[in-house]
C-alpha cells in the first residue's frame, strides 16, 4: 500500500475516514470462500448444527505434543526460512526492506509506544555500524517505557480495570498493574510471570524441609503479593464463595489468557464443539473455591500510629454529633422495633427476645435470618416522627453529614491498601458442585465435583494447594498449550495479527494457524530461551519479515493482494493503526509535555461531576502516559473516557485478546476540534516557533511523523505559513490530522 500523505492545505474528515476504511478493508478482508448454494435456492430447509458426542470429537491440533520443527532452509534468522517457504508455496514475491526512518518509527512505537525524538532519529541514522539496528533494539528493550507498552498489552488479556461495580480490589488495584509493568521491564520469565499471578510464587518450589523432617512454606517475595491482584480483581462480594464471581472470573480469564481455550463456554452445558464438559468447568472452578479476598494495609509502623490517632480524634467528634440523634430517635426506634417483633411467629419472638449470648447456634441462625426484617432504617423513623422532631432530626443529620464528608478527609488520611487473596481452610473442606444454569444459588447437591481441569487425566497432587498443582501443570514445558498461546500473542502484537488468528481460542471454532511449523518452532525456541519475552521480541524483530516495507511496486502489490488479500503471509509489513494509548502518548510527545514517570493510581482525563457522597480527590496529572488513563465499568456512570472509547479500548469486564480497529467519525472529530488537540497544537507550535520558519517545518515533520518533509510538502507548508509564525499552530494541527500520524507503516 502506498504511503498516504495528506495535503498540507486542507484535511477533509470525509476523505480521511474513507481512506482509512479502504485501508482496513484491504487489511482485514477475509480469504475468499466459494459460496455455497443457499437453502432457499436449493429448496432445502436449513438444518440446526449437529453437536457431536463428546467421545466422537476430534483431538484438537493445539493439544498435540510440541515438536520442534527443522527450518526448511538456512537463513540468518530461522523465522524467515519458514516465512519464505510460504512465499514459494503461495506464489508470492515479498517487497523490499523498509527505509531506515520508517523502520525506526515502527520499532519505537512497537517497543515503547513513544515516537523517536529528532535527536534520537539523528543518532540512529548517523550510526553506520553493522549492529546499529540490534543496538537500537537492545536500548529500547532495556527502557523502562517498554514495560508500560507491553504491560498494557498483557493487561488487556488479563482484563485489568480500575473500577467496576462492587469490585473490592478497586482501591489499590493499580499496584497489580504496576507489578505487571515492572515484571516485563525485569524480563521476568513468562512461566514465572504466570505462576506469580496464580499463586504468589514465581517458581514451583514453594516449600522446604528442615533437618528434623518438618516441611514449611517458603516466604514469598514481598512484591509478588501485588501479582495476586489478578485473582482479587474478580471479587465483587466479600463472602466470595456465596456468589462465586472471583472463582468464575478466574476460570474464564485463566483459560482464555494462558490456555487459549474457551472453558467458560461450558458453564451452563457441555461445550458445543470442544472436548470440554460442564463438569470440567466446575472442576476448574473448584480449584479456586477456597480463595477469599484479604485486605493488606501498606503502611509503616509510624504511619499506623498516626492513623490511629487521627481515627480516634475523628471518632470523638462523630460520637459527639451522634449522641443527640440517638437520644431523639430512641423512643421511635424502640416502638417500631416492638411493632415488627409482635407480628413474628411466637417461636421466633422467643428467639429474638432472648439475649444473644444465651442463644444456641440454631437460634442465632434464626435471629440472623430475621435481622433484615427487624432493621429500622432512618427513613422509616422520619415517617413516624412529629413535625417538630423531624426538623430537629434533619438539622442534626446535616451536622453529622458534614463530619462524614470533607471533615473526615481533613482529619483522617486513608492508609494505602491492596486486596489480595488467600486460602480459607474452612472453605477448602467444603464440597463443590455443578451450578444449575451457572447460578451459584442453585447448586446440584447430587452432583458434586472434585477439583481438576480439562485435558488432564491423571490424579493431581494437591498437597501444596489446588491452584499450585494446576499452575505447575499449566506452566510445564510439556504442556503444548502454554508456550504456543503466549508466543502467538507476542507475534500478534508485532504484526497486528497472530500466526493463529483467534489468539484466545485454540479450539475447533478457532481454526488452524496460518504457519503451524513456524508457530511450533517459535514456541520451542521460547522454552529453550527460558521464556524470556525480551529475547523473543528481538528474535522476531531482527527477521526480514518484520523489517519489510509496508508497500512496494504497484504491480507487485496488486499481484500479491490477488493471491493473499488479507496479507496473511506477510509479503509486506501489515499497516497498523496505533491504539489509543500510543496515540495519546504521541500527541503529548509532540507537544513536549509527556510525563513518563512510572506507577501510581490511574487518572481521568475528563472532568466529571463527583458521585453523590464521594470525597474530594487531589487533582491528577493529565499529561501521563495513556496506559495510566482510568478504565472500568458501572451501570450508573461512565468510567472509560470518551477518548478511549472512540479508539476502541474495552472497559475490562472481559479479556480482550485483540483490540478492534474501527474507523469512526468521533475519531476524526477528536483530532479536529477536541480540547486535547487544541492544547497540544498550541504547545507544539510553541516548540516550532523557536526556530526559523524553514527549520520549523522540518522540525514539525520530524517530531510528528519522524521523517523530513518531501520538497513538495515543504514548499506547500512554507507557502501556507507566508512568513507568519502565528500560522504554526494550524500547521501543527494539520500534522496531527494526517493519516500517517495514526499509523505504523
Amino acid at each position: 500500500m502506498a504511503r498516504n500523505r495528506a495535503s498540507s492545505k486542507e484535511v477533509s474528515i470525509f476523505t480521511k475516514v474513507l481512506v482509512l476504511a479502504l485501508a482496513l478493508a484491504t487489511l482485514f478482508a477475509a480469504d475468499p470462500v466459494k459460496p455455497k448454494p443457499s437453502a432457499k435456492k436449493s429448496g432445502v430447509a436449513p438444518k440446526m448444527p449437529v453437536v457431536p458426542p463428546m467421545t466422537k470429537r476430534p483431538r484438537l491440533w493445539s493439544l498435540q505434543p510440541l515438536v520442534r520443527p527443522v527450518p526448511p532452509a538456512t537463513t540468518a534468522n530461522p523465522i524467515d526460512a519458514f516465512i519464505e517457504a510460504n512465499y514459494k508455496a503461495k506464489g508470492l514475491q515479498p517487497v523490499g526492506m523498509a527505509d531506515p526512518q520508517t523502520l525506526l518509527r515502527r520499532v519505537y512505537l512497537d517497543l515503547i509506544g513513544i515516537p523517536p525524538t529528532p535527536a534520537q532519529q539523528e543518532a540512529y541514522l548517523k550510526d553506520t555500524s553493522p549492529d546499529a539496528y540490534e543496538k537500537l533494539l537492545d536500548r529500547l528493550l532495556a527502557s523502562d517505557q517498554h514495560g508500560v507498552r507491553y504491560g498494557r498489552h498483557w493487561l488487556d488479556v488479563l482484563r485489568y480495570a480500575d473500577a467496576e461495580e462492587n469490585m473490592y480490589a478497586a482501591p489499590g488495584i493499580h499496584y497489580w498493574r504496576d507489578w505487571v509493568i515492572n515484571a516485563i521491564n525485569a524480563d521476568l520469565p513468562y512461566d514465572q510471570f504466570v505462576r506469580a499471578q496464580l499463586t504468589g510464587y514465581r517458581t514451583s518450589q514453594r516449600t522446604s524441609i528442615e533437618g528434623v523432617g518438618r516441611r514449611f512454606p517458603l516466604e514469598r517475595r514481598p512484591e509478588d503479593i501485588f501479582a495476586l491482584g489478578f485473582l482479587a480483581r474478580g471479587a465483587v462480594n466479600r463472602d466470595s464463595k456465596d456468589l462465586g464471581e472471583l472463582q468464575i472470573a478466574a476460570v474464564e480469564t485463566v483459560s482464555t489468557a494462558f490456555m487459549g481455550m474457551t472453558v467458560g463456554c461450558a458453564k451452563c452445558h457441555d461445550h458445543m464443539y470442544d472436548p470440554i464438559r460442564q463438569k470440567d468447568f466446575y472442576a476448574m472452578k473448584a480449584l479456586f473455591d477456597p480463595l477469599v479476598i484479604k485486605k493488606q494495609t501498606l503502611a509503616s509502623p509510624a504511619e499506623l500510629v498516626l492513623y490511629g490517632q487521627q481515627v480516634e480524634a475523628f471518632s470523638k467528634k462523630r460520637e459527639a454529633a451522634e449522641a443527640p440523634i440517638a437520644a431523639l430517635t430512641a423512643p421511635y426506634r424502640k416502638k417500631l422495633y416492638a411493632d415488627r417483633v409482635a407480628v413474628l411467629p411466637p417461636d421466633v419472638q422467643l428467639v429474638i427476645n432472648k439475649s444473644e449470648k444465651l442463644r444456641t447456634k440454631a437460634e442465632q441462625k434464626i435471629a440472623d435470618d430475621y435481622f433484615p426484617v427487624l432493621r429500622i432504617d432512618n427513613e422509616k423513623i422520619e415517617e413516624v416522627m412529629s413535625e417538630e422532631d423531624k426538623q430537629k432530626y434533619k438539622a442534626l443529620r446535616e451536622t453529622l453529614n458534614q463530619i462524614n464528608g470533607p471533615t473526615r478527609r481533613e482529619m483522617v488520611k486513608d492508609l494505602p491498601a491492596f486486596w489480595t487473596v488467600e486460602v480459607d481452610r474452612g472453605l477448602e473442606r467444603e464440597p463443590s458442585y455443578i451450578l444449575t444454569s451457572g447460578d451459584p444459588e442453585r447448586p446440584e447437591k447430587n452432583n458434586p465435583v472434585e477439583p481438576g481441569w480439562p485435558f488432564y487425566s491423571g490424579q493431581p497432587d494437591f498437597r501444596e494447594g489446588r491452584v499450585e498443582a494446576f499452575s505447575d501443570w499449566l506452566t510445564a514445558n510439556d504442556n503444548p498449550l502454554f508456550a504456543r498461546v503466549a508466543i502467538n500473542r507476542l507475534w500478534q502484537w508485532h504484526f497486528g495479527e497472530g500466526l493463529h488468528k483467534a489468539s484466545s481460542d485454540y479450539g475447533i471454532m478457532g481454526g488452524r494457524p496460518g504457519n503451524p511449523p513456524l508457530l511450533d518452532w517459535l514456541a520451542s525456541e521460547f522454552i529453550a530461551r527460558n521464556y524470556s519475552m525480551k529475547q523473543m521480541h528481538k528474535l522476531i524483530m531482527t527477521s526480514d519479515v518484520y523489517r519489510r516495507a509496508s508497500s512496494g511496486d504497484s504491480k507487485l502489490m496488486e499481484k500479491n493482494l490477488s493471491v493473499d488479500p488479507a496479507n496473511r503471509y506477510l509479503s509486506s509489513f501489515r499497516l497498523q493503526r496505533l491504539e489509543a494509548e500510543p496515540i495519546w502518548d504521541s500527541i503529548l510527545s509532540a507537544a513536549g509535555n509527556l510525563d513518563t514517570s512510572l506507577g501510581g493510581p490511574s487518572f481521568d482525563i475528563e472532568i466529571r461531576a463527583p458521585r453523590r457522597g464521594a470525597l474530594p480527590t487531589p487533582e491528577a496529572k493529565m499529561n501521563r502516559r495513556g496506559a495510566y488513563i482510568v478504565r472500568g465499568f458501572s451501570t450508573n456512570r461512565e468510567i472509560v473516557p470518551n477518548f478511549l472509547q472512540s479508539f476502541d479500548v474495552d472497559d475490562g469486564r472481559a479479556p480482550c485478546p485483540i483490540r478492534t480497529q474501527s474507523v469512526t467519525a468521533p475519531q476524526g472529530l477528536f483530532f479536529m476540534n477536541s480540547p486535547e488537540i487544541e492544547k497540544a497544537s498550541t504547545m507544539f507550535a510553541d516548540r516550532l516557533s523557536k526556530e526559523p520558519l524553514t527549520d520549523a517545518v522540518d522540525l514539525g515533520y520530524r517530531i510528528a511523523l519522524n521523517r523530513p518533509p518531501t520538497p513538495a510538502e515543504k514548499d506547500q507548508s512554507l507557502t501556507y505559513l507566508a512568513n507568519d509564525p502565528k500560522r504554526l499552530k494550524s500547521l501543527a494541527w494539520l500534522l496531527f490530522n494526517l493519516d500517517e500520524f495514526l499509523y505504523i507503516q
